[in-house]
């Protein structure tokens, strides 16, 4: 963190990259705004989000025209991608597009692909600008529907989400313990540790990891095979994300409690069709684990 306010570029690196982000969340109206853009405009336009990697490779002499085309490429790729799921799919059934977006998104975080353009402790921008050019993509192209993207949080998403959370925490628990994939640790952290933690949690993991899969891919998906597949193809696919944390190879016992974990974030996020409420609960159950359980 202190790296970030090291240096004027790096602060204004870092919040170009939010802007998208937080605007998306907390001012969902502005996305529709971009329909009335022309259509060349509103495809090329994301190529801007490459800007964040031109002032923080430049201030760390990591700077290289590959990185450059690739942060400036890729979003405008998936703007055409996605302009053309919406020609051919204007009822969003699901596209083949839609799909292929989330493949390639999906795989890029989870295998790490882009970070080494980024300095040690620094693979927070690339996570956050794939996720800026999937919400350019997806709300402000696609204009996909249902997802709920809407961070202006009610006493519901709480509610949802505490209950949720309720659910799953004693199963997870005692499978966790069992498994040996859990440890208790008794600690007495702060006040002051535990909400900055929870928030850090909230929006850095929390809430891109379940815009990602719930409001895009089993939205998407509950379009394709219905609700009750969706959620499982859904939380297997969350489960199976996990595969390569905290592990030289496939750590089975994440994989599997993070399958049961997202069939409780689908659950919350299904039941309003809320990102907000799913955030709730994910952000709490990894709290709680990393700092009593891990």
């Amino acid at each position: 963190m202190l790296q970030l306010l090291s240096h004027p570029s790096m602060v204004l690196a870092a919040l170009l990259t939010l802007a998208p982000f937080l605007s998306a969340a907390f001012w969902p109206g502005s996305l529709q705004r971009i329909r009335q853009w022309p259509v060349a405009l509103r495809i090329v336009a994301p190529a801007l989000l490459a800007l964040p990697y031109v002032l923080v490779s430049t201030s760390n002499g990591l700077f290289r025209w590959s990185w450059l085309a690739l942060y400036t490429l890729l979003p405008v790729v998936i703007s055409l991608l996605l302009y053309g799921a919406s020609v051919a799919d204007p009822e969003q059934r699901g596209e083949w597009r839609d799909f292929l977006i989330l493949i390639l998104l999906g795989l890029a975080v989870d295998l790490r692909w882009f970070e080494p353009a980024w300095g040690p402790g620094l693979a927070v921008f690339n996570k956050v600008l794939l996720l800026d050019a999937g919400i350019y993509g997806f709300l402000g192209i696609r204009q996909l529907r249902q997802v709920g993207f809407d961070l202006r949080l009610r006493l519901s998403d709480l509610g949802i989400g505490l209950l949720a959370l309720a659910a799953y925490a004693p199963i997870a628990v005692v499978l966790g313990l069992w498994l040996g994939f859990l440890h208790f640790h008794a600690l007495v952290p702060s006040g002051g540790r535990v909400v900055l933690g929870w928030l850090f949690t909230f929006f850095f993991i929390a809430v891109p990891e379940e815009l990602f899969f719930r409001g895009w891919m089993q939205n998407l998906f509950e379009r394709r095979v219905g609700p009750a597949w969706a959620l499982l193809i859904t939380s297997t696919l969350f489960g199976l994300s996990h595969f390569n944390k905290r592990a030289a190879l496939f750590n089975w016992r994440y994989v599997l409690l993070a399958a049961l974990a997202g069939i409780f974030y689908g659950l919350a996020w299904r039941q309003e069709r809320r990102v907000g409420a799913s955030a709730i609960t994910h952000a709490s159950v990894d709290t709680l684990w990393s700092l009593w359980l891990r």
